[in-house]
C-alpha cells in the first residue's frame, strides 16, 4: 500500500476484512503482556501525546478511503496502545463526518478509560473492544505486566464508566491464560465484575500466534467452555480461528513467495520480515499465516523471539 500509518486490509478473527490504523511506534504500550504477538514493549508508558502527526494520518485515510474500498471495519490497532495518541478523537470524527458508510472499531487494552478525556475521545468509534485479562491485582500484574502506576481496580472503574457513557457498543475481551486467570477464585471475581460493567458482548480469546512468554499456551476447547460457563454471562462467545484467507484485496502472491524465499534463506521474526519487506507487522502475519497453513513454515522459539523457519 505504501502508507506509513495504515495497513491492510487484513483478515481479522472478529472484524472480518479490516483496514488498520497504527497510531503509535512499535512497541509503545502501557502493558507488556506475556501473550502479545507484537513482541516485548520497548516504551512502557501511560503518557499520552501526538506520537505521529494527526494531519498526516488523516491525509493517508483520505487518500485510501476516497477509492471506496470494500471493508468490514476501520480498526484502530497495530503496534501498541492506540489511546496513547491524543489525536484519536479527531481522526475518528473525521471518518464519521467524511466516510459515514464505514464502521470503526478500537482494539485497546482498556487501561486508560479511568480518564474522562479518553472516554470522550473514543465516543465516535462504533465498537470499542477493551481487554480485561484479570480482576485481581496479582494476576493482573502477572499477565499484563503494566506500568507501575496502573491498578486493576481503577481500570475496572474506567470500564464501568465507559459502558455507561459510550453511545456505541462495548465488547469486552478476555484473554484466557490457562492455569493463571481461570482459577476458581479468579472466575468468581470475573463473574461479578462483568456484571458490573455490563458489556454488549464478552469475547473469550486465546493464544493464536506465539507471544512473549513461552509458558503461555493455547487453551483447549474444554478450558474455554469452562471459563464461559463459570462467568455465566449470557452474551459470551468463544473466538475461534478462521480459515486463512487469501482473497482479501491487498493479498499478493508475489509477496507471499518473496517472504517464503527469505525464510528459506534465513529464519526470521515478524520484525525482521517487516523491515526487509517494508510492510507492517500485521501485514506480514497475513502472509506467514498463509504459509503456515500450507505447511511451508513453522515457528521456533529463540532468545530474541519467535522465528519462522522453512519446513
Amino acid at each position: 500500500m505504501g502508507f506509513s500509518y495504515l495497513f491492510g486490509p487484513v483478515p481479522s478473527r472478529r472484524l472480518g476484512v479490516s483496514l488498520g490504523i497504527d497510531l503509535v511506534p512499535l512497541k509503545t504500550c502501557s502493558y507488556n503482556c506475556v501473550y502479545c504477538e507484537c513482541g516485548k514493549t520497548t516504551e512502557l508508558t501511560t503518557g499520552r501525546k501526538e506520537y505521529f502527526p494527526t494531519e498526516d494520518i488523516i491525509r493517508e485515510l483520505d487518500e485510501y478511503l476516497v477509492t471506496g474500498p470494500d471493508l468490514d471495519f476501520i480498526t484502530f490497532a497495530g503496534s501498541g496502545e492506540p489511546t496513547l495518541h491524543t489525536g484519536i478523537g479527531e481522526i475518528a470524527r473525521h471518518i464519521r463526518e467524511h466516510y459515514p458508510a464505514y464502521r470503526m472499531a478500537l482494539l485497546t487494552n482498556g487501561s486508560l478509560f479511568f480518564d474522562p478525556q479518553v472516554r470522550r475521545e473514543v465516543a465516535d468509534i462504533h465498537v470499542v473492544i477493551p481487554s480485561l485479562d484479570a480482576v485481581s491485582e496479582q494476576v493482573f500484574r502477572r499477565i499484563d505486566r503494566p506500568c507501575r502506576e496502573l491498578s486493576v481496580d481503577a481500570i475496572i472503574d474506567g470500564l464501568v464508566a465507559l459502558k455507561q457513557e459510550h453511545p456505541g457498543e462495548v465488547w469486552l475481551e478476555i484473554f484466557v491464560v490457562p492455569g493463571v486467570n481461570d482459577t476458581d477464585g479468579e472466575l468468581a471475581l470475573f463473574a461479578d465484575v462483568i456484571r458490573r460493567i455490563g458489556p454488549d458482548l464478552v469475547q473469550l480469546n486465546g493464544l493464536d500466534r506465539p507471544g512473549i512468554a513461552a509458558w503461555v499456551h493455547a487453551p483447549t476447547e474444554a478450558e474455554m467452555t469452562r471459563f464461559r460457563d463459570r462467568i455465566g454471562y449470557p452474551a459470551t462467545e468463544i473466538v475461534r480461528s478462521p480459515t486463512t484467507r487469501t482473497d482479501i484485496p491487498s493479498f499478493s502472491q508475489d509477496t507471499l513467495e518473496s517472504i517464503l524465499l527469505i525464510i528459506r534463506r534465513r529464519p526470521s521474526t515478524v520484525e525482521d520480515l517487516s523491515k526487509t519487506c517494508g510492510l507492517h507487522p500485521n501485514e506480514i502475519r497475513k502472509y506467514t499465516d498463509a504459509l503456515a497453513a500450507k505447511g511451508l513454515i513453522a515457528e521456533r522459539f529463540e532468545e530474541r523471539g519467535v522465528f519462522f523457519v522453512a519446513v
